[in-house]
């Protein structure tokens, strides 16, 4: 899950990080306010959930009250487009007003959890204020990194080592040091999957400061966290995506045009992988799980023929726990409460499947039904060219 910059950094404030004074606002009158009691000069940032705000016109520097005031009635409302938001865009409901900060330098600094070592990482440079992967990508060797043991957890020596690496000035390596650990606080605390401040900056009197902040957190682990899950903003989600929340349900929305159905996140790729066999990609990654009852199956496949992107589907079951009968019905059941336009194919093996086939084939769905990937992804080719 993630979160916006203003609430990332109350989160930062609470564990002992800078940052700079600010205020939320909804409304262009509330911007009014914000700006007048900060004495007037502010950066007005549009709040979404993605990067690229600055070079997106969603960040702007003002010098009067009435000049955030009109900034802001420009960005409440509207969808702001990034490179990361897609040609949809994000929507703009807030504004945060920060007061301006002299900055004298800017470092990068970032906690993610490391798949590979199987710990949490730090990552720190010198060449903050721009995207980390174009840093990772032109000058790698600016990059500092420092896997912390989950079971010991962070060493002092280690912030120590970052702070030097980072070339603070001699004054700043124990405020910096305990930056560091106070982040780490907050990420291992809050089951974060991302903690980054980018820009750290030292401003001109210097002082530590967070700049801007974005904080992710697992989605498995919110259940732990009641505070961090009141701070969703679903505004900011995929409408198909918070659907298939509230019934459990692993979807993730993608660019293609073939939707997929299936149940366990290895089968989920196996299948992505014949439709691009078919030079095709898929619209969405849907993980109904091994245990779904009919009603989730007929919930999923719901999300898929409501969503106006897809062109034809492919269903891939193997049945277990959930019974292909099952998975067969609740597809029927979600077919007769939704107009069916495109082409369904279906693979079926495991627990009943000759009955969940004999169910696709009495219904009056027209399903293609195929034996393995490779006639799946035949029948998908004939299926975009047929349309």
């Amino acid at each position: 899950m993630k979160v916006h910059e203003y609430q990332a950094k109350a989160i930062l404030s609470e564990y002992g990080i800078p940052v700079p004074k600010s205020g939320v606002a909804s409304t262009h009158e509330e911007a009014l306010q914000i700006a007048h009691d900060m004495g007037g000069s502010a950066v007005v940032k549009a709040q979404i959930h993605a990067g690229g705000r600055g070079m997106a016109g969603g960040v702007k520097s003002v010098s009067s009250p009435q000049e955030a005031e009109s900034v802001a009635k420009g960005l409440l409302g509207q969808r702001l487009v990034t490179h990361q938001t897609g040609p949809e865009g994000a929507p703009v409901n807030c504004v945060l007003l920060e007061e301006p900060v002299q900055i004298a330098k800017e470092y990068y600094l970032a906690i993610v959890i490391d798949s590979g070592a199987r710990c949490p990482v730090i990552m720190a440079s010198e060449a903050g204020g721009v995207e980390i992967e174009e840093v990772a990508a032109n000058a790698s060797e600016k990059i500092l990194r420092s896997n912390v043991d989950p079971v010991i957890g962070l060493q002092p020596f280690q912030c120590r080592n970052l702070a030097y690496g980072l070339n603070l000035p001699a004054d700043l390596i124990r405020p910096a040091s305990t930056l560091i650990a106070n982040l780490y606080k907050l990420f291992e605390s809050n089951d974060c999957s991302l903690a980054e401040i980018n820009p750290l900056a030292i401003t001109a009197d210097g002082q530590l400061m967070a700049l801007d902040a974005k904080l992710n957190f697992d989605d498995d682990a919110l259940p732990r966290h009641p505070k961090i899950q009141e701070l969703r903003d679903v505004d900011q989600e995929d409408p198909l995506e918070v659907e298939a929340s509230k019934f459990g349900i692993a979807y993730v929305k993608l660019d293609g045009d073939v939707g997929c159905m299936v149940n366990g996140a290895g089968l989920a790729m196996a299948t992505m992988d014949s439709i691009s066999m078919a030079d095709a990609m898929p619209a969405n990654f849907l993980d109904v799980g091994g245990g779904a009852t009919e009603e989730q199956v007929a919930q999923a496949f719901k999300l898929l023929l409501s969503d106006s992107q897809v062109k034809r589907i492919l269903v891939n079951v193997f049945g277990g726990i959930l019974r292909c009968d099952v998975a067969a019905r609740g597809i029927v059941a979600a077919c007769q409460e939704t107009e069916v336009r495109v082409p369904i194919v279906v693979r079926m093996l495991g627990t009943n499947a000759d009955e969940g086939k004999d169910i696709l084939n009495k219904s009056d769905l027209g399903v293609t039904l195929v034996n393995d990937l490779n006639e799946a992804a035949t029948m998908i080719k004939q299926a975009a060219s047929a349309s």
